[in-house]
């Protein structure tokens, strides 16, 4: 196969901004979906929305430039991704919606029937769509079963596999610490320190979750077959296990 440099520059750049959209958008959604454990009322949980509302749709401008850049320099894989995972990703479409809907219209009115449903939504909506996302990445690392016509061999039950679900809770536990973290460093102190509390907790739980979730992607997967080609590649993955366990210090300014 020729080498291709701009192919590889567009595939970093591609994980580029999957990465930012993840790190940028992963705290709000993981605030969405711990709604209830960290607002106990409502005045609790305005705080919430509070926290998240000057940066959500921000951020989830990154996941629109990936979508984009995914168009630009690997149409082919763009088509065959979108028609095959037709399904979860337009229920990730709609969860994305109405989660934003959500944040939008739960103040537009003063009655506490209107925003204890939106405040459903908003939670359902954050969890669905972390959820959908973990699914659909743990499926393409595993490999999605395609014809040669690019037709998807399977349905959305086959998507639901259990390296496909492991990835879904991977991604919920890991955005729920996230979240817990932001929580903490933006809410009053009160609510800061249960965050806080959450966090940790979640933080033994989303450790044990990655650990699980590498094991399982070498029986399951090739992913770790570059790296044994390159050593020099299992620096980011240690990396990555250095900084998680960086988050713990953070964490110890709210003892």
């Amino acid at each position: 196969m020729e080498f291709n440099i701009f192919q590889v520059i567009w595939f970093i750049l591609w994980g580029v901004l999957w990465a930012f959209y993840f790190a940028l958008d992963g705290f709000d959604l993981g605030a969405g979906s711990l709604l209830y454990f960290l607002g106990k009322d409502e005045k609790e949980r305005k705080v919430v929305y509070q926290a998240i509302g000057p940066f959500w749709d921000g951020n989830e401008v990154w996941l629109i430039t990936a979508g984009g850049a995914t168009f630009a320099a690997f149409p082919t894989a763009y088509a065959i991704m979108f028609s095959a995972l037709y399904t979860p990703l337009l229920l990730l479409l709609f969860a994305l919606i109405f989660r934003g809907v959500a944040v939008e219209f739960r103040s537009k009115y003063e009655s506490s029937v209107w925003k204890k449903i939106w405040d459903i939504i908003f939670f359902l909506g954050s969890l669905t769509s972390t959820l959908l996302l973990g699914i659909a990445f743990a499926n393409i690392f595993k490999g999605v079963p395609l014809n040669e016509k690019g037709i998807l061999q399977t349905n959305l039950l086959g998507l639901l596999n259990i390296y496909g679900l492991l990835g879904g809770i991977l991604f919920v536990f890991c955005f729920a610490t996230h979240g817990a973290l932001w929580i903490a460093f933006k809410a009053p102190s009160h609510i800061a320190e249960r965050a806080a509390n959450i966090a940790k907790k979640l933080w033994i739980i989303t450790f044990l979750l990655v650990i699980s979730f590498w094991i399982f992607s070498f029986e399951v997967t090739n992913l770790w077959n570059n790296y044994l080609k390159v050593p020099f590649l299992f620096a980011f993955p240690l990396l990555a296990v250095v900084l998680y366990l960086l988050v713990y210090l953070f964490l110890s300014i709210f003892k």
